[in-house]
């Protein structure tokens, strides 16, 4: 089956178009992103497009082309920068979106599109938030996530195509750095231990965010994607989670591997304002029961991998 990746260069995107390509072969996935890296394995590699992915044409072609299958589609803006610019985060988040399921209906494709923990607002229950709750989100990258899943249930349920989903939280990547997400600290915190044994976060000490190392969260697409139809009832926007954890918390971890290791606080009032509006911990018994959810790391022992990782690669 043939599968087509978006956003294939930026942080879930690179790490999960390798991943398909080892399981279902180099030739099999079609990497897209509306920038290119000439560095990039996956752009040397290929098959590779530059692709804007509200030229629904342009895309409509590429799956023609390759004859594509099932798509993952990433592209996207993120939290904080969808903040700085909602009217841009609209067009892109919402119409690319709307390009990819009209192609997928067109073209009898099956839909992977990431929700996000920013899906619930400052309403929602904080702590184990069910997974059927109010959403009102109060940053318009929410708002384009709450969007986005109702878009994806009515394509399923108007026209049938095979649309799943799940809501991720933060996620930690020990090879691509992330770009504008709220959760950014979360990552940046082990590279700057490694490098500086120090890190400035932009979070107050004791926010509570729902976290996933990156194995996890790719590991959830991919058997979202494998599972029975018949046995998903939610399909889209699945809860999922691993971990909940503190930067304080967060920063002990890290001082079982680098006792100097300090940490200081220099607060973001925007995405510090994201963060109290979203949940402290998702509960995610849906995802587990439905298609077997069960992330293999805690805080532990990724902590452990992500700096000895970074380590060895010498960040």
């Amino acid at each position: 089956m043939n599968t087509l990746v978006t956003g294939a260069l930026g942080q879930v995107g690179s790490e999960l178009s390798v991943t398909l390509k080892n399981l279902y072969g180099e030739n099999a996935v079609v990497s897209t992103d509306i920038r290119t890296d000439p560095e990039s394995p996956l752009v040397q590699e290929g098959p590779f497009y530059q692709l804007d992915c509200r030229n629904g044409q342009e895309l409509f072609d590429i799956v023609k082309r390759h004859k594509i299958r099932r798509i993952y589609h990433l592209a996207a803006l993120l939290s904080a920068t969808a903040e700085a610019r909602p009217q841009e985060a609209w067009d892109i988040n919402m119409n690319g979106l709307q390009n990819v399921l009209e192609v997928a209906r067109e073209n009898d494709c099956s839909v992977f599109t990431p929700s996000s923990i920013a899906a619930f607002g400052p309403t929602a229950p904080k702590d184990y938030t069910p997974q059927n709750t109010i959403q009102q989100p109060t940053s318009m990258y929410g708002v384009t996530k709450v969007a986005g899943e109702l878009l994806c249930n009515y394509y399923h349920t108007k026209y049938g195509v095979d649309t799943r989903g799940v809501r991720y939280p933060g996620i930690i990547s020990n090879v691509t750095m992330p770009g504008g997400g709220t959760t950014d600290y979360a990552v940046e915190i082990y590279y700057e231990a490694v490098r500086k044994k120090r890190y400035t976060c932009f979070l107050k000490g004791d926010t509570h965010l729902d976290m996933v190392y990156m194995p996890d969260a790719i590991k959830a697409a991919i058997d979202l994607m494998e599972a029975d139809p018949a046995r998903l009832r939610h399909r889209n926007a699945f809860n999922v989670t691993a971990m909940s954890f503190s930067p304080e918390e967060q920063a002990a971890y890290i001082r079982a591997h680098i006792p100097e290791f300090e940490i200081q606080y220099s607060v973001d009032p925007v995405r510090q304002a994201l963060a109290n509006s979203w949940p402290n911990a998702l509960e995610d018994y849906a995802a587990r029961v439905e298609w077997g959810w069960n992330p293999e790391y805690d805080l532990g022992s990724m902590t452990a991998d992500m700096l000895k990782v970074l380590s060895q690669r010498g960040v």
